[in-house]
């Protein structure tokens, strides 16, 4: 039962995209609609 459960579940995930991004993301640096945002914080 919890192998079919698992089955069902698993039809819903989705793949991440992106992840080669969350490096950045994990710098501190912003995006806005997908974006990269280049602000003064941003140029060290």
């Amino acid at each position: 039962m919890v192998y079919k459960l698992a089955k069902v579940a698993e039809e819903g995930w989705r793949r991440l995209r992106g992840f080669a991004q969350l490096s950045k993301v994990v710098a501190g640096i912003k995006f806005k609609d997908g974006e990269e945002v280049m602000g003064k914080e941003n140029l060290a």
